[in-house]
């Protein structure tokens, strides 16, 4: 152990080279560490939840053990100083005014306490907004994968960073960048799909939105917690170590090179029994040494001490403290625990090395010098405070843009959009129910409603939205979302009935830790809908009328036969306090649907996994009586007008003139395309998606996988040519031995309306000598969308502005 250099605990200079903005942020670090006592080094690697209910009736149901009646008080935990505060908007409805000028006074007695003058780093959750009061709620993850749309998710992120920073908070910890796995996960609604390559694109946009308004973005969770045995939350992964490089690393690896992430947060998960929390190799050998990563690693909240009350591998919890330290976590969240007094006791007693604390201190110090928090200048309280709005018109702009650009019409018979005149009767238990539109991190859904506060935010229903275009609109909810009482769906059936055209909404309650049947903790035993409503929805699909079933959930939800009297279908993913506006445009016609499933909706509700990407063996065989063929694949989605895709090949290339595939250096790229024009009566948007086949290799790979999509809105008859530069590098794998390469021999690009409808393909051959790659590959096929009859050239998926 490196022993405690002798420190001045007298008063901090004004004048000292840490204090000095002119300064790298790495040398200011540098020359404060030497100053600082032991105390004061392990204060800036904790987190004080002061809003957290002890009871364990609140956000998580572990804080009741680390909040404790013999917990320290305020005073006692800032003496040192303190790394950071966690969530003083998120634990508690608070007016954004009152809130700002509490967290202002907050900070001026930690900066008053300590030695240095230091403010804490103040942390929010942002999933689908700011989570806090009053602020605005975007659509969930999984609808910004549906939209297809980097760019606008890009808007979105701005737009939440520039609230966040305006209230005086400095980090988000968002996005959640899992690959769904597995749809009986609780959390399945937090991730943006089930394909690496739009997580990774859309996470990567997220979090440059994030970053560019200020707020340090935290990627989440790493890594693999998506896999766990049955969908279970916080439970074990099985899983090899060609997954993990191939589907579950990727959209890390995009969001830190493409995004700029300056936080990471671990897993809960245990991969092959060793938790990710003390995974050395995980946290330091490859975030650190061989991927570069110089922020900060934070823990995902009581993940240090449930190394020994969870995992079992720690003896007590300074020996957790040691563990996580060793791996590369840096701060412990959410409140001080096992970096508390014990790690300085353990310290003092040789038990861990000083050294550890120093290395976790000099990224925490590094990242408070990059945001002005060791500024001898820096302000607490917020300019025009009296001012601050988390719920505005530009927010709820983009949030509605959003909404409709992630509903997915799944099927249509050419019922939709609605015709006037129609007798209408809206059936459902999620059909007047504002919080249906909500994620689980949500403010209301995550922290709880509080009668005596309210919502905070007007937010319209699906039915209160509806009756602005069907005035006569008639409602039964049948049932409840969750229950078994059945004694209101022969009301919703004597409606339907009586209708020209039953709206049959269904669907979800977002909640937490089991208040819920979608959202963390709220896990599936099958994919089954939940509560008695698919009873409902027989009953009223046996009445004759037709049905639009719309879908407002945080997973998909098996849509067997059972389901396939309904002549239209629409899949809403928790569209947001904007979502009710943007469904029923939809319905009605006022908008065409563009969205795209961001995950496969099964047929079967026992069948899985059954995410898209897998070999020849896991799709349907004559010697398996499981079929799990979806019942609408990855990428699939409808509009209200046509497109025909044509010419699809290689720019300049000769047609015809030769069956051979045409060459495609290992380590140079080729160039594919196809023009897409709209046949309809209506303007619309098709989204172009672009899938590698690779039908043998050294290893088994999936049947298809995504490496390029683009939205190209057309009027009718206009058409546009889709052009792809695909770099080799976007075509490695992990290999036999456990190197990413690119391997020569024939391969397909295929354009595709989804994953199981090809409507182009060009054979290529890879060619030269098998290829290594590393973490400097190529990650990003660039797109670009020329619309010769209606617009300029736009460009699509190019690296990001730096």
């Amino acid at each position: 152990m490196r022993s405690q250099l002798p420190v001045d605990t007298g008063p901090a200079s004004g004048d000292a080279a840490w204090r000095d903005p002119q300064l790298p942020p790495t040398d200011r670090a540098d020359a404060l560490i030497p100053l600082m006592s032991l105390e004061e080094k392990v204060a800036q690697l904790v987190g004080v939840w002061v809003g957290a209910d002890a009871s364990g009736e609140g956000v998580a149901p572990h804080q009741a053990d680390m909040l404790r009646d013999d917990a320290p008080q305020w005073s006692e935990l800032i003496r040192y100083g303190l790394g950071q505060l966690t969530r003083p908007f998120g634990s508690a409805p608070v007016d954004p005014v009152q809130g700002a000028r509490s967290l202002a006074a907050s900070q001026a007695q930690i900066v008053a306490a300590n030695r240095f003058g230091i403010p804490a780093q103040v942390h929010e959750e942002c999933l689908t907004g700011f989570a806090a009061w009053r602020a605005t709620v975007y659509p969930t993850p999984l609808g910004w994968g549906a939209a297809f749309d980097p760019d606008l998710v890009e808007e979105m992120a701005g737009q939440i960073g520039r609230s966040m920073r305006a209230a005086g908070v400095h980090q988000g910890l968002a996005p959640v960048l899992d690959v769904t796995r597995d749809y009986r996960w609780g959390r399945t609604e937090e991730t943006i799909g089930e394909d690496p390559y739009l997580v990774g694109t859309t996470g990567a946009a997220y979090v440059r939105g994030l970053e560019r308004a200020g707020i340090v973005a935290t990627l989440k969770h790493f890594a693999g917690y998506s896999t766990s045995r049955g969908g279970r939350n916080l439970a074990p992964v099985s899983m090899g170590p060609r997954e993990l490089a191939d589907v579950i690393l990727p959209p890390f690896e995009m969001a830190l090179r493409l995004g700029g992430a300056r936080s990471v947060m671990n897993s809960y998960t245990e991969i092959d029994g060793l938790p990710s929390a003390a995974d050395e190799g995980l946290l330091t050998g490859l975030l650190r040494d061989r991927w570069g990563f110089t922020g900060t690693v934070v823990a995902d909240y009581f993940s240090i001490r449930f190394l020994q009350t969870v995992h079992g591998v720690a003896a007590d919890g300074t020996e957790a403290a040691r563990l996580a330290l060793r791996a590369g976590i840096d701060v412990e969240l959410p409140t001080v625990d096992a970096f508390g007094p014990g790690l300085v006791a353990a310290v003092r007693a040789g038990r861990v090395d000083e050294a550890l604390v120093d290395r976790a201190l000099r990224r925490v110090l590094v990242q408070k010098a990059e945001l002005g928090l060791l500024d001898e200048d820096w302000q607490g309280l917020p300019t025009d405070v009296d001012r601050l709005r988390f719920d505005d018109e530009s927010g709820r702009d983009v949030a509605l843009r959003l909404a409709r650009q992630s509903v997915v019409l799944l099927r249509n018979d050419g019922l939709l959009p609605l015709r006037c005149g129609l007798r209408v009767a809206l059936v459902g238990p999620v059909a007047d129910d504002p919080t249906a539109l909500l994620g689980c991190y949500s403010f209301p859904n995550h922290v709880g409603v509080h009668p005596e506060y309210g919502l905070g935010l007007e937010i319209p229903s699906l039915r209160d939205e509806l009756v602005r275009f069907l005035p006569d609109l008639v409602h039964r909810p049948g049932c409840a979302v969750t229950g078994d009482d059945t004694t209101g769906i022969d009301a919703a059936v004597e409606a339907a009935s009586a209708a020209d055209v039953c709206l049959l909404a269904v669907g979800d309650r977002a909640g937490m830790f089991g208040r819920g049947t979608s959202g963390e903790g709220c896990d599936a035993e099958d994919l089954r809908l939940p509560g008695v409503q698919a009873d409902l929805v027989r009953a009223v699909l046996a009445t004759g009328t037709p049905v639009v079933l719309v879908l407002m959930t945080g997973r998909p939800y098996a849509l067997g036969p059972e389901f396939d009297g309904a002549a239209a279908v629409v899949q809403a993913f928790f569209l947001g306090q904007r979502g009710g506006q943007a469904l029923a445009e939809v319905l009605t016609g006022a908008v065409d649907p563009s969205g795209r499933l961001p995950v496969s909706v099964p047929r079967t509700a026992g069948g899985l996994p059954g995410t898209y990407l897998s070999p020849p063996l896991g799709r349907r065989s004559e010697v398996s009586s499981v079929d799990p063929t979806a019942a609408y694949p990855f990428g699939h989605g409808l509009g209200y007008t046509t497109f025909e895709w044509t010419d699809a090949g290689v720019p300049d290339a000769v047609q015809g003139a030769s069956t051979e595939p045409v060459d495609w250096p290992v380590d140079g790229e080729t160039t594919v395309r196809i023009t897409v024009r709209n046949t309809g009566l209506r303007t619309g948007t098709e989204v172009v998606q672009l899938y590698l086949h690779d039908p043998v290799a050294q290893t088994t790979r999936p049947v298809v996988r995504l490496v390029g999509y683009a939205r190209v809105p057309l009027e009718p008859g206009a058409a546009a040519d889709v052009t792809f530069r695909v770099p080799a590098d976007v075509a490695s794998f992990t290999g036999r031995d456990g190197r990413r390469i690119v391997e020569p021999g024939d391969v397909q690009l295929r354009f595709g309306r989804s994953s199981g409808e090809t409507s182009g393909t060009v054979s290529l051959r890879l060619t030269g000598a098998e290829r290594q790659v590393g973490y400097d590959r190529e990650l990003l096929t660039t797109v670009t969308v020329d619309r010769a009859e209606v617009g300029p050239v736009v460009t699509v998926g190019s690296e990001p502005r730096r």
